[in-house]
């Protein structure tokens, strides 16, 4: 479903297919087969009971204290595995901004890190069988096309 939409958007992208991976560590070998910056995308919920998809570097370790005072919330913790389903219907493991086209409700706010200004990104369409590039310009546009929030960090 993402792939037709990025279609229908004109949004270029490349994809390859590969082995599952769930974590940040086991998704380095991807970048022999596909040029771009590798994402982290973590699934967040604050005290204020809004959800935040971060995106950010999968070479940076993600500072949610720091978060925390840039979004005047007193605590970020990660969703239940239960929110990411209902809300993005995705599954551990297959995080990705792109699942936001699944959130109805607008539920989610798109936090950018600025490290991934102007790069292409690394992300999977939904499972984390696949991979693709896109650009982060490319990025914003489908984020705005959906209707969705986002905010630059960093």
């Amino acid at each position: 479903m993402i792939l037709e939409f990025l279609d229908k958007l004109n949004i270029k992208y490349e994809i390859v297919e590969h082995e599952a991976v769930y974590t940040a560590e086991e998704a380095q070998k991807i970048k022999k087969l596909i040029k771009g910056v590798g994402c982290k995308n973590l699934f967040l919920k604050g005290n204020n009971n809004k959800y935040y998809l971060y995106i950010l570097d999968d070479n940076k370790k993600g500072n949610l204290k720091e978060l925390e005072i840039f979004l005047d919330i007193k605590k970020l913790h990660f969703a239940k595995e239960e929110e990411l389903k209902s809300i993005l219907g995705l599954d551990k493991g297959g995080v990705t901004p792109l699942g936001i086209i699944n959130d109805n409700n607008n539920l989610v706010t798109i936090i950018i890190d600025s490290n991934l200004k102007n790069k292409v990104l690394l992300m999977h369409p939904e499972v984390n069988t696949k991979t693709l590039s896109i650009s982060y310009q490319d990025l914003l546009k489908y984020i705005k096309y959906l209707n969705h929030d986002y905010i630059i960090f960093g």
